[in-house]
């Protein structure tokens, strides 16, 4: 089969037809204002990852059954990409950030009280629906950035969205165990609307025509979209696969860390500290956008799971050798943040409508991080550490290996 569709190039990605040619966003203050709010919203997908064990005790119930919740969080925010995302080709994205950041701190107040797991469960859903303003911003920043530094930009935001997730990790561990897991979401809830509401405010206006909002119309699109473009099902493939293994892992350390039967018997505070190896994240994404902008994504996507496959045995013997767990640590989120840069990137390139474009992947990648997620949690409490880390290594190679795949037809 072969993809016939006229692809742009990276220095081609306009807004849409009949727009004027968008100005750069300016200045780097509005860039870290941006990148600033894609931490502070991703943050809230993972608030509650690092509380499972304080949940599980305050609502009476095993560590094991709490750990759904991580996965119900990237469920929702995936339904929200399907049906928020896609506008941002046609609706007002200064409007949409507002009006999304709010409805995430109702919700997240709303998880804040929840009086049980079914109820923290429908918040958490809510909340992480409406938190899809990175996925708003990303194309934003993709549009206006300089041809020739498209690639830093856009690492720039995706650097601040991985900086929310070791927040969450990191000060939401200490502030539960200091203040309780309730709190942490009480925090979340005023950070993601005053922050949300700055960037709404500081957002350049748009320069393309905007249309009526469709989402289920956009919605429908995505498949027909995904098959015509070869490049961009071989983007979510692959970053499904990373993604998949990261959530896998990362989701059920906390359980690992904070087991009473286990090998560390750490408190929630001191296990979330361990997510200060996600700062990894922050270093290798410029390196990895300038490595783009000068070698295109392939070389770095390669990189990317190389890196990933050490990783995964060697969390493995970190089940019982901290020096592996750290490594381990250490080489995921190089992997990861390498892939998701460069796959990024290259999906926003492969159709003329990067807003879609970026919905279908990334949408595709948190399907993955939540399917792994949720096999994660009852792999844990069946088979322990170990069956957890055969997970990781099977989306790893099913990543890999649907990524070649769709590339291969493409090019025939």
């Amino acid at each position: 089969m072969t993809d016939t569709t006229r692809r742009p190039t990276l220095q081609s990605i306009r807004p849409g037809a009949g727009a004027r040619t968008p100005r750069d966003l300016g200045n780097g203050a509005l860039l870290s204002v941006i990148a600033l709010c894609t931490a502070v919203t991703a943050a809230n997908i993972y608030l509650a990852a690092p509380l499972l064990g304080l949940i599980a005790r305050d609502f009476g119930v095993s560590a094991s059954a709490a750990g759904w919740i991580a996965s119900v969080a990237q469920l929702g925010y995936a339904t929200g990409l399907l049906f928020f995302a896609p506008l941002g080709d046609t609706a007002d994205r200064r409007r949409l950030v507002g009006v999304l950041s709010a409805v995430a701190g109702a919700a997240l107040v709303a998880a804040a009280l929840a009086p049980g797991l079914p109820a923290l469960a429908a918040a958490m859903l809510v909340a992480c629906a409406a938190t899809v303003v990175p996925q708003l911003l990303v194309p934003l920043v993709a549009e206006r950035a300089p041809a020739d530094r498209r690639g830093r930009h856009v690492a720039a935001v995706v650097a601040g969205l991985f900086t929310g997730i070791v927040a969450a990790r990191v000060v939401g561990g200490l502030a539960g165990q200091a203040f309780g897991w309730r709190a942490v979401f009480f925090g979340g809830a005023a950070l993601t609307v005053a922050v949300g509401l700055l960037t709404a405010s500081l957002l350049p206006a748009e320069t393309r025509p905007r249309g009526r909002a469709a989402p289920l119309k956009a919605i429908a699109g995505l498949p027909g979209l995904l098959a015509s473009s070869a490049e961009l099902r071989a983007a979510c493939l692959r970053q499904g696969g990373l993604f998949g293994a990261w959530s896998a892992l990362w989701t059920t350390l906390t359980l690992l860390l904070t087991s009473t039967s286990g090998s560390y018997h750490l408190s929630p505070g001191t296990a979330g500290l361990f997510g200060l190896f996600g700062l990894v994240s922050t270093v290798v994404a410029p390196v990895s956008g300038s490595l783009i902008d000068r070698f295109g994504p392939r070389r770095v996507i390669i990189t990317a799971y190389a890196l990933t496959a050490v990783s995964v045995p060697l969390f493995w013997l970190g089940g019982h050798a901290l020096w592996a767990l750290c490594a381990g640590a250490v080489l995921i989120h190089a992997g990861l943040m390498a892939g998701q840069v460069a796959n990024q990137t290259g999906a926003l390139a492969a159709t003329p409508k990067p807003a879609a474009a970026n919905t279908a992947y990334v949408v595709c990648g948190f399907l993955n991080g939540a399917a792994a997620s949720a096999l994660a949690g009852p792999a844990f409490g069946h088979w322990g550490w170990s069956g957890v880390c055969v997970i990781a290594a099977a989306w790893v190679l099913l990543g890999w290996a649907g990524g070649a795949l769709s590339a291969r037809a493409g090019r025939a």
